[in-house]
């Protein structure tokens, strides 16, 4: 199990919540910025924090080396100026930096001379907790298809029955009709062989 064998969005859902369980605190301000100009407001997750830093890991595993200026313009995005054209906006380095320097303390990136890198304790963790994002996925995909009950699956069973039955029924009327328009053309046929003949036989007269 690989970490492109998993969504990302489930994938980094699973290492916030992890990051978060670890007792890794947000900072004071987090409840209050932006995540950049181009924003109008703040997010409405309460672990947003945790989440961007998730994003930060997965995005430094495939494509890093990254530093923070490449990390803004990937999180950027196009500020609204009324009337005016908008125009691309970096996303906050303030906020990429906090992320990144969190990393750094749980060992998962290091620092580079092109940038921020996963180190090999990353690529495991992220490859365990790709794992964990599958078996998850697959538990909710359990929880949203319950098994039917008996008389369920017996109802289904004697619905399937029936459409058989129409099925088979329709398909004969259809071979039926089909050998009806056969003799009908037959006999066609076989009238106007009748009547050039008389023709024929007629104009030798």
């Amino acid at each position: 199990m690989g970490v492109f064998d998993v969504k990302a969005g489930a994938l980094i859902k699973e290492v916030a919540q992890d990051l978060k369980k670890q007792g890794i605190e947000k900072p004071a301000w987090s409840d209050f910025v932006k995540t950049g100009s181009h924003r109008e407001r703040s997010p409405d997750s309460p672990d947003w924090f945790f989440e961007r830093t998730a994003s930060v890991l997965y995005r430094i595993y495939k494509k890093g080396p990254l530093g923070t200026e490449s990390l803004r313009s990937y999180y950027g995005g196009r500020k609204r100026r009324g009337v005016k054209k908008p125009k691309f906006r970096k996303a906050s380095g303030k906020v990429l930096r906090t992320c990144l320097q969190v990393l750094e303390k749980q060992g998962l990136v290091k620092k580079s001379k092109k940038g921020r890198v996963i180190t090999g304790k990353g690529q495991s963790y992220l490859n365990r907790k790709s794992k964990d994002a599958k078996a998850a996925e697959k538990e909710r995909m359990v929880r949203k298809e319950p098994e039917k009950k008996p008389e369920e699956k017996k109802a289904g069973e004697e619905e399937k029955k029936v459409e058989e039955a129409l099925k088979k029924q329709e398909a004969e009327a259809r071979a039926k009709e089909k050998a009806k328009q056969a003799e009908k053309e037959a006999e066609k046929k076989k009238e106007k062989k009748k009547e050039e003949k008389k023709q024929a036989a007629e104009a030798k007269e």
